[in-house]
């Protein structure tokens, strides 16, 4: 625990009670008031997170956009300034490095958002592969703060807050530079990783600090990380060391629509291209059990014969779906819709069945 890092919000989430645990390396809330009812703040209303472990890697210079397309299985042809592009960096067998986003700041000009946990990882994979290239790599993860707001309030509250009209002007996957609290330069974004709308603010430790105040001065209710991953799981989105990881390729995560073999070339292409092609021989898959059981990370999934097929990669009893679900990585032949599996839990067998792995469904707004 000695060398747990600390966001700049840590104080914060101390005083408003948080329950603390270490992820991805930092000491982050995992609660305050607890994780339903932070989950239905952000469907119903509006939450925000701190999410300041995550990492900030700018990417300049005149191989710039060459550099990244050859490190990133999403395409920047054709993107221009303000669209933010989901996608992964690969090693030479098509695992998975990491999933990012990438900001489109201008020719040649760019912003990598990485996962927490994978910072230094992957801020030495990018360096590594950036010999040869004429590119500046300023690693800015120790000086950012990011607050996540998300809710159907989001929007609402945001602007309140900073007096920006032009957040409307934001689509989804776009961002922008920004100034609020007087002269002060912020990136706001409109990703979101709930399935509601949402918005990320990337800002110096200080503005974070009183935005986060303000945020919930204005109605917004702050949520830990473990809401966030119900709320991401609802709506089958991946979580990196879950759905991703360095021996699971984005082709068996079925995000096989992020990752443009058509480009000439990119780390990892060949084996990718060679998966989509021959079809690769584990899927990700959702999953119902037909009982109240909790199938978590890392349970045995089973056909009807008991033969072990695949694993849970994350699982819960549904907060928005008042349903027992799952996704799995399983062997392709079982990744029909309605096959009927199992899963083992605690050496008792609950039945099961495959369904579409975006458990929620609600329309993102435009």
């Amino acid at each position: 625990m000695e060398n747990i890092k600390k966001t700049c919000l840590h104080d914060k989430h101390l005083a408003l009670g948080a329950q603390m645990s270490p992820f991805g390396g930092f000491d982050m809330p995992i609660q305050y008031e607890g994780i339903v009812e932070e989950h239905n703040a952000v469907r119903n209303a509006c939450g925000i997170f701190d999410v300041s472990h995550m990492g900030e890697v700018f990417v300049s210079g005149p191989d710039a956009m060459r550099f990244v397309n050859m490190i990133f299985t999403n395409s920047l042809d054709g993107a221009e300034p303000g669209k933010c592009l989901y996608g992964m960096m690969l090693h030479p067998d098509g695992g998975t490095v990491d999933d990012l986003l990438v900001y489109v700041q201008g020719n040649n000009d760019y912003l990598l958002v990485i996962n927490a946990a994978n910072i230094d990882k992957d801020v030495a994979w990018i360096m590594k592969n950036a010999e040869g290239y004429d590119v500046k790599i300023d690693h800015q993860s120790a000086n950012i703060g990011e607050i996540a707001v998300q809710g159907p309030d989001a929007e609402a509250i945001l602007k309140k807050v900073t007096g920006l009209d032009a957040l409307a002007g934001l689509t989804f996957y776009t961002f922008g530079h920004f100034k609020i609290y007087g002269d002060n330069d912020v990136i706001i974004s409109r990703t979101g990783y709930t399935g509601e709308d949402g918005f990320e603010v990337y800002a110096p430790h200080d503005i974070t600090r009183m935005l986060w105040d303000d945020l919930i001065a204005a109605g917004a209710k702050p949520c830990g990380l473990g809401c966030r991953d119900t709320l991401r799981f609802e709506v089958g989105l991946p979580l990196y060391g879950d759905e991703l990881a360095d021996d699971i390729s984005p082709i068996e995560a079925s995000l096989g629509m992020f990752v443009k073999t058509d480009k000439p070339e990119f780390i990892g292409r060949d084996a990718v291209l060679s998966q989509k092609t021959a079809g690769a021989s584990r899927k990700l898959v959702g999953l119902e059990i037909l009982d109240r059981a909790i199938a978590r990370h890392g349970v045995e999934v089973l056909d009807a014969d008991d033969h072990v097929i695949g694993f849970v990669t994350t699982g819960y009893r549904g907060i928005s779906v008042d349903k027992s679900l799952a996704m799995a990585l399983i062997d392709v032949r079982f990744a029909a819709l309605d096959t009927p599996l199992r899963v083992r839990v605690r050496r008792k067998v609950f039945p099961a069945k495959v369904i579409a792995k975006k458990f929620y469904k609600k329309s993102y707004k435009k």
